[in-house]
């Protein structure tokens, strides 16, 4: 199984978009600030979306997909299932 994720600072803060095949691990060596410049030095650490995928390809896909997307059309997809931006990460246990 494969993941598309975003990661935020805060709510309306800045966006992280990875794609992983371990989402639990991943978002934990995110936090320790391992695997990602750009997410150690924003702080960029609450899960606030995510899609699965059963091959890599489409992960992939939509990965880059979702990074040529402007902010505004992010936003809307992160509050049509996380009005809230809570940290999703609780879920993964």
């Amino acid at each position: 199984m494969y993941h598309v994720y975003i990661l935020a600072s805060r709510r309306y803060g800045t966006l992280y978009i990875g794609v992983t095949n371990n989402l639990q691990t991943r978002i934990e060596q995110h936090r320790i600030g391992l695997g990602s410049e750009f997410v150690k030095k924003y702080a960029v650490h609450r899960l606030v979306y995510v899609e699965p995928y059963e091959n890599a390809e489409d992960a992939i896909r939509r990965e880059k997909q979702l990074k040529k997307w402007n902010r505004d059309w992010k936003i809307r997809l992160i509050e049509q299932d996380n009005l809230e931006w809570g940290d999703l990460a609780h879920l993964l246990t």
